[in-house]
């Protein structure tokens, strides 16, 4: 009972954090309300307030709680897998179109691409999305830690491979908004990104 209460708490999380996406990338952040969020995700405003203090933190919930979950699939990983393979996994398996994406897909790709535009550009978000980055960072730099044998407090590794693994998310992300329609599969983006970190940063053959 406690995993199936754990996982609709979880379910109810993400589509309300989806429908805050969704929503304002079609409105505009100035003309969605809380109420119209909790519609669209099926439950009461008061349930979202139980989940979210306000539409901000509900939109940046998403990329907080994926890479919460990436440092709790990394920690899954088998003891003997290369750190940057483990990573790429973990972090793939987050990118998998939830019921919540099912139920509400997004439009096309230029439509998309514009209402995230001017979505990301919101200084109201702005906040919220600095806090959810270092949270995130943090989780995943514990992570990391556990798994390399390293000190939070004395090295500076686990922190640098946590900063280094959300820019390559962030900048696949970038990436695939940047592109052409049809844009790049979002996951062949980041296992790209992942292997020019793992690989060092080579210079490009020219």
């Amino acid at each position: 009972m406690t995993g199936l209460r754990e996982r609709k708490k979880a379910e109810t999380r993400a589509a309300l954090g989806w429908a805050a996406i969704h929503l304002t990338a079609e409105r505009g952040y100035d003309n969605v309300r809380v109420e119209d969020i909790a519609e669209a995700a099926g439950v009461s405003p008061r349930t979202f307030n139980n989940y979210f203090s306000s539409k901000a933190e509900a939109i940046a919930s998403r990329h907080l709680d994926r890479s919460l979950r990436t440092a709790a699939a990394l920690r899954e990983r088998p003891a003997d897998e290369p750190l940057w393979t483990a990573l790429t996994v973990a972090a793939l398996a987050q990118f998998t179109r939830g019921p919540e994406v099912e139920a509400m897909p997004s439009p096309g790709h230029a439509r998309w691409v514009a209402g995230v535009r001017a979505m990301l550009a919101e200084p109201a978000l702005q906040g919220e999305r600095l806090r959810a980055v270092a949270a995130a960072e943090a989780e995943l730099a514990a992570a990391v830690a556990e798994r390399t044998g390293t000190d939070l407090t004395t090295d500076m590794y686990p922190r640098l491979v946590a900063a280094a693994a959300s820019a390559a998310v962030a900048v696949a992300m970038q990436h695939y908004l940047d592109s052409a329609d049809p844009p790049p599969p979002i996951d062949q983006l980041i296992t790209d990104a992942f292997t020019q970190i793992a690989a060092g940063l080579p210079a490009p053959a020219r």
